[in-house]
């Protein structure tokens, strides 16, 4: 080999070794850059998902709760302040004010409507009216329409307190209503409070048993409730007219129409109220035990509601634990009062 093909075989290799060269330090400089977007694209997706927490942690945090021993406020000397005293009144004292036993007779039982709304409305998680004027109007399945507090609270003069409606501008309707704003003045409108409507509750998944209720019910309940389920009544001096511990059967009781005769609805004001004196955070009695004493409760006779086969115009809104036909499923009527309300809604 000459030393002219000599040089020009080193040139070649020469131009090789250059290009290998390059081809590592692109190589390197490439995987230094998906190194770096990756590192960037994971430390973007770690911030986000922190800020995501922070988020939902400031947002759990700042939803305002009906405080334990939430106070009423006092009542302005002015007509708004004493309407407003006269709807406490209407609530504390509904069986002597409208009650069957008076000229109005608008209730048709001797309860209050303190009897289910605690501490005149005002304990959470015993269906509170702080803040209701705050988010009514609002949609009832039981209607299938948008619907005033003033309807709603007709609702349960018929139900609850198995009576009749009263006209929306009526003194008492006035006075109700007022009451509740007075509750509520320092909620924004919009705002659902933590501790309105009822506690957390799983049903379990089987039959609720009103046998086993009964027992449950022999041992929280009788000292109140009586072992005929009618209650304390009332005497001079202490709620006369009226009961210290209301019915829960009987005609003096709520009818067959109302929330409280449906299992689960009863079984979650149960676990969070009953006995009285518990918290919602600290309960006495289990799901399973509110589940089979509400379930207890409800098999006994009651009144019955006219008209309960037109609640619910769509029957797909019609809540598996209502125990009164129609139904938009092939479920028996046994099912859908007892369970297990393990199905799947149509």
């Amino acid at each position: 080999m000459n030393q002219i093909e000599t040089n020009s075989i080193l040139r070649r290799l020469s131009r090789y070794a250059r290009l290998l060269a390059m081809t590592g330090v692109l190589l390197i400089v490439g995987l230094l850059v998906l190194i770096q977007q990756g590192g960037a694209q994971h430390h973007e997706k770690n911030t986000e998902e922190r800020q995501e927490a922070k988020s939902e942690v400031k947002v759990k945090s700042e939803v305002p709760g009906i405080a334990d021993n939430f106070e009423i406020p006092a009542f302005a000397d002015t007509d708004e302040g004493r309407l407003a005293e006269y709807g406490h009144r209407l609530i504390t004292e509904t069986y002597a004010l409208i009650g069957p036993d008076t000229k109005k007779g608008i209730s048709g039982n001797r309860l209050a409507c303190s009897s289910c709304h605690l501490n005149a409305g005002t304990k959470a998680y015993a269906a509170p009216y702080v803040g209701l004027s705050a988010v009514f109007p609002i949609y009832i399945g039981r209607e299938n329409k948008v619907e005033s507090l003033e309807e709603r609270i007709n609702g349960c003069l018929e139900r609850s307190m198995n009576g009749r409606t009263i006209d929306v501008n009526s003194e008492e309707m006035r006075g109700m209503i007022t009451y509740i704003k007075h509750l509520s003045k320092n909620v924004a409108v919009g705002t659902r409070l933590k501790g309105q409507g009822f506690v957390a509750f799983k049903a379990p998944d089987r039959a609720a048993n009103p046998k086993k209720g009964a027992l449950v019910y022999q041992k929280h309940c009788v000292s109140c409730h009586a072992v005929d389920g009618q209650g304390v009544r009332g005497a001079a001096g202490n709620r006369e007219g009226g009961f210290v511990f209301p019915p829960l059967w009987g005609n003096d009781s709520y009818n067959d129409g109302a929330g409280m005769a449906r299992v689960l609805t009863a079984a979650k004001f149960i676990k969070g109220n009953m006995p009285l004196g518990v918290t919602h955070d600290n309960p006495t009695l289990s799901d399973e035990e509110a589940y089979d004493v509400a379930a207890y409760i409800n098999s006994q006779s009651r009144p019955v509601k006219d008209g309960k086969e037109n609640d619910y115009p769509n029957l797909a809104k019609k809540p598996k634990d209502c125990a009164y036909p129609p139904y938009v499923d092939n479920i028996s009527q046994q099912q859908h009062k007892y369970g297990p309300f393990n199905f799947a809604k149509k």
